[in-house]
């Protein structure tokens, strides 16, 4: 059966880590001159002897940017269904031994919470929730994706790991897109921040894409926590797992996010400090190495560097999010995720989008790239 397992595999943690932190300036030369990119340029781009090459990245970054995808920027909103979990994650506010009011939206509130987003102008909306299959399982997706499918025209999904029987019923009913992050591929380690739960089966978690990609999925979001691990070896696998994607599902679209652990309920602190210098380089070589993935930024960052990075190869952003079930209806309400940084709304993050000469556009990438 194919899988990425295999492709894993066939690399050591420590040898990757090895390579990227034993390359020199005269390689980060070589693989920037190249037309065509390498997984073994990829590495040296997210090496520290590139941060001394970070300016030539950027406009690098920034010319690749408006080739493909012109001088628009896409936005989009998480609606939170549900913080019930039945995992330890250690770094999450919604982790099953965190002491918190658990709280799953009814169609009533749902409908609020649409009735809410609407009126910001959305039309793309990211269905989250925690882990939990019994209460927030394929039964409540069905009903929810129902109820809200005649108010948007691009719905996506970040929830359990599914069967790829249950991702092909999702596509059916008009889901477009499905987010998995694998939060660290340091499989020795892995355990450590998932002890207990579903989600504390490495392997399972690792061929969830697998499964999206067999279910024919239109579009499949990637990523790594950065701060768990190292970031520079935590990223070379996540473009890793890319390449395989993108060469086993060629019919899938992909985006990758970049999340950097956020203050949480009972969160752990970074083992791995990713400094905004850091963030700016990764974002870079992501997008010099792979002129088409989408490259998606959520609230998590600060107003100033987001405000710099769509400038930079960031093609879509989230706008006056609320990480907690009934967010939008009842903001004062202490039920979220992790703490957001960027607390604007969407309409001043759409002026400042146009302020820096971009197009703010409320709907999916298909009504753009025509």
């Amino acid at each position: 059966m194919t899988s990425f397992k295999n492709t894993y595999n066939s690399y050591s943690w420590n040898e990757v880590q090895n390579a990227i932190y034993s390359k020199t300036a005269k390689d980060v030369e070589v693989s920037l001159s190249k037309s065509k990119k390498t997984l073994s340029d990829f590495m040296t781009l997210i090496s520290p002897a590139a941060s001394m090459y970070l300016e030539e990245m950027a406009q690098m970054s920034h010319v690749i940017t408006k080739k493909r995808f012109g001088k628009t920027v896409q936005l989009f909103i998480p609606l939170y269904l549900s913080n019930e979990c039945q995992n330890i994650c250690t770094y999450c506010g919604f982790s099953l031994d965190n002491k918190i009011r658990r709280k799953t939206l009814n169609k009533t509130q749902i409908l609020k919470e649409v009735e809410i987003i609407k009126g910001m102008g959305y039309d793309h909306v990211l269905l989250v929730t925690g882990e939990a299959n019994q209460k927030v399982g394929m039964d409540y997706f069905k009903e929810v994706i129902s109820l809200i499918k005649p108010y948007f025209s691009n719905i996506a999904m970040e929830v359990q790991p599914l069967l790829t029987e249950e991702y092909r019923e999702l596509k059916e009913m008009g889901i477009n897109t499905i987010l998995v992050y694998q939060e660290t591929y340091s499989k020795a380690t892995y355990k450590d921040y998932h002890p207990k739960g579903k989600k504390s089966n490495f392997h399972f978690r690792l061929e969830t894409p697998d499964r999206i990609g067999k279910a024919g999925m239109y579009k499949l979001g990637l990523g790594c926590l950065l701060g768990l691990e190292d970031w520079r070896t935590d990223s070379f696998f996540t473009a890793l797992h890319l390449d395989y994607l993108e060469k086993t599902y060629w019919q899938t679209k992909y985006s990758l996010s970049f999340p950097r652990i956020r203050p949480a309920e009972q969160s752990i602190a970074p083992k791995s400090v990713v400094t905004d210098r850091d963030l700016i380089q990764l974002i870079c070589a992501y997008r010099i190495f792979n002129e088409e993935v989408e490259l998606s930024m959520s609230t998590r960052e600060s107003i100033a560097f987001r405000d710099n990075a769509i400038q930079l190869g960031i093609t879509s952003i989230s706008a006056g999010s609320k990480t907690n079930p009934g967010g939008y209806t009842n903001p004062e309400e202490e039920l979220k995720q992790f703490e957001i940084s960027d607390e604007r709304s969407a309409t001043e993050i759409s002026e400042m989008i146009k302020s820096k000469g971009y197009e703010p556009v409320w709907k999916d990438w298909d009504s753009i790239l025509q």
